[in-house]
């Protein structure tokens, strides 16, 4: 569990990376459109693959943090324990069956559209499969992460 703890780790560190592109593309939409009129929609469509890329690791990165899907109101009179118990309870009964279920419900849609390599509608510029299999992407890394905090040992402090 480690390593794969660590991958996911990597994984939100670099992601976080994807917000300067993105801002940058979505700053030279206007310009592009307004002033060279040319090349405003390659600009919103690698905006738009750079945010569904974000967004995926996203919500991993906020669990992560401890700054997602956390009752802390409630839970901040309880002991460690008692708190980690209930994260595990939640990542087993909510997080982890919703993944796979995001995972396999969307097979068919999201390997059709990489199989096509299936461009964007408005424009025709390819790697709107890439806004499709950020879907997987963020299913896969929630699946993952539940597995880490599922099997992750109690810290001595939660003993």
């Amino acid at each position: 569990m480690r390593g794969l703890d660590r991958l996911i780790g990597r994984i939100v560190a670099v992601a976080k990376w994807l917000a300067l592109p993105l801002i940058v593309l979505l700053l030279l939409q206007w310009p592009l459109r307004d002033l060279l009129r040319s090349y405003s929609r390659e600009a919103n469509d690698l905006g738009q693959v750079a945010f569904a890329l974000f967004v995926a690791v996203s919500v991993t990165a906020a669990t992560r943090a401890g700054t997602h899907l956390a009752a802390d109101l409630l839970a901040q009179r309880y002991s460690a324990r008692a708190r980690r118990r209930l994260n595990q309870i939640g990542a087993a009964v909510g997080l982890l069956p919703w993944a796979l279920f995001v995972l396999i419900a969307g097979k068919t849609t999201i390997v059709s559209s990489v199989r096509d390599l299936e461009s964007f509608q408005d424009s025709g510029n390819p790697g709107y499969f890439l806004v499709k299999l950020s879907l997987w992407v963020m299913a896969a890394l929630i699946l993952g992460q539940s597995l880490v905090d599922i099997f992750r040992p109690l810290a001595a402090d939660d003993k």
